[in-house]
């Protein structure tokens, strides 16, 4: 099932600011909240999906690839899911919760009993993955090994020792916040802060764990698989949620972002979609026309060649190109025809061109092909 639009979830055009994004987003989350809709699966999901919309398009960064590549940009993983995998609804609450207010909104909180405990985020990896034109133009699952911070096994994360050596906050009482009250000329002002004891995180660590002392992460060697789809091109950066490294004590990982690095092909040449190769035969075979074999990235192509061919003449094979990448098909393999003059004859050679020389059929007759090259391949595409 396709993915819907994230413009269209949100009910926003594609050059809406972040205000209006946000302030759409809003309206959605106030609409479907789980404590409005109570054991409404549907508005849950509706929920999700707006959450992950707004995880998109209010990120400067994963606003561009999604504008530039769709949901293929986002290498089908941006952080929920789509629908409710990946994030769960702590993650929501704890990423988005400026949104909904401190002191909730319209009534509803901010996760209930989630309260404003802090939820700690682990950092974004960035790593380079080198592909050869063959895996860009039929997408590849590449297996990459990492070195980064995974969560305590001896703790499972917690940071305690055997995972129970800690304690409810007293300062907070597990909230992860401290209200304060001030008296001024408006009236009296409520803030709300993060606890200074716990650090936001509503409990103390009272025995720490021997292995990560405390963190909740170490340092291992992770294997991770990536799938990238067909037609991704140099430079491009695709997002896997959840694949960075591990958050401190329990917290949210934080994402992989793959930056694809393409490996020149030996014959031909990428431009966009399409592809580009020079062919060069002899003036005898451009003469009488001739068969030859031109690489693709599928294998060999074999291409007719008429007589009275000139030089720069380009052939077009239709398809076989590079995808692209948010499927509107494929491009197209352009060759160019050089007709190859010959630096060394032959006495017995040259005595037979002479004899041709003054031939009718051996003068010249433009016909158009001497435009440059570029202004040639126009005519492909207008």
């Amino acid at each position: 099932m396709s993915k819907r639009d994230f413009y269209e979830i949100l009910g926003v055009t594609r050059n809406a600011g972040p205000d209006e994004i946000k302030k759409a987003y809003r309206k959605l989350a106030i609409q479907h909240h789980p404590d409005k809709n109570p054991g409404n699966k549907a508005a849950e999901e509706k929920f999700k999906e707006a959450a992950e919309a707004y995880e998109v398009l209010s990120n400067a960064e994963k606003k561009q690839r999604y504008d530039q590549f769709g949901h293929a940009g986002m290498s089908g993983n941006t952080g929920f899911g789509g629908g409710g995998g990946g994030f769960s609804m702590e993650d929501i609450f704890s990423q988005f919760g400026d949104i909904f207010g401190s002191g909730g909104f319209g009534g509803f909180s901010s996760g209930g009993s989630r309260g404003g405990r802090r939820v700690n985020r682990g950092s974004n990896l960035r790593v380079k993955v080198k592909l050869t034109l063959e895996e860009i133009v039929n997408g590849v699952e590449k297996k990459i090994k990492v070195n980064k911070y995974v969560s305590c096994t001896s703790c499972h994360g917690t940071g305690a020792h055997n995972g129970s050596g800690h304690t409810t906050c007293s300062t907070c009482r597990g909230s992860g916040q401290v209200t304060r009250i001030a008296n001024t000329i408006l009236g009296q002002m409520q803030t709300s802060s993060p606890c200074p004891a716990c650090g936001g995180e509503g409990q103390i660590i009272t025995d720490k764990c021997k292995v990560c002392f405390g963190d909740g992460i170490v340092k291992a060697e992770d294997v991770i698989s990536i799938q990238i789809p067909a037609g991704v091109g140099d430079g491009m950066q695709l997002s896997v949620s959840g694949k960075g490294n591990a958050a401190p004590r329990g917290g949210i990982a934080g994402d992989l972002i793959v930056v694809i690095e393409e490996i020149t092909h030996e014959q031909l040449k990428r431009e966009g979609i399409h592809l580009y190769y020079d062919h060069y035969i002899s003036f005898i075979d451009a003469a009488v026309g001739t068969s030859i074999e031109v690489p693709t990235v599928d294998g060999k192509a074999k291409v007719k060649i008429d007589p009275g061919t000139q030089s720069g003449k380009v052939l077009r094979l239709k398809s076989k190109g590079v995808p692209d990448i948010n499927g509107y098909g494929r491009g197209d393999l352009l060759v160019n025809i050089n007709v190859w003059t010959p630096q060394k004859l032959s006495r017995e050679e040259q005595v037979m061109l002479e004899k041709l020389k003054d031939s009718e059929n051996f003068r010249p007759n433009p016909t158009g092909n001497e435009k440059g090259f570029f202004e040639r391949m126009k005519q492909y595409f207008e």
